[in-house]
């Protein structure tokens, strides 16, 4: 991830919030388009994001940080079932999304990128 390229943005108020195809997408102001996913790809495994956070919650806050924490690995019966989130900082409190990977144990890992517009 781009620290250099987001601190930029810290400050700036979120105008837009949405969760789709594995990507969270913040709009702020003057529509500038912060993208964050993870970008490692690998067959045999399965990528997704989610969160139960209520996005619209943090509409109109102003970014403070972006971070990512790993989590401990789930059970999934055999197979590897990897976890960390990506915490979005706001004045509002934190925005928590998690990204999961789940995969036969020759793969995984993480590589949140972020991409601004």
């Amino acid at each position: 991830m781009d620290d250099e390229a987001i601190k930029l943005l810290f400050g700036k108020t979120i105008t837009g919030l949405e969760l789709k195809d594995d990507q969270l997408t913040l709009t702020l102001e003057d529509r500038v388009k912060l993208k964050l996913r993870d970008n490692v790809r690998s067959c045999c495994e399965s990528r997704y994001m989610g969160t139960d956070d209520n996005l619209a919650d943090h509409i109109g806050s102003q970014l403070l940080g972006v971070r990512v924490l790993d989590a401990p690995d789930q059970d999934a019966g055999g197979d590897v079932h990897e976890v960390q989130f990506l915490i979005i900082d706001t004045d509002k409190g934190g925005l928590t999304i998690s990204n999961h990977v789940e995969h036969n144990g020759y793969y995984g890992g993480f590589d949140i990128e972020a991409e601004i517009e």
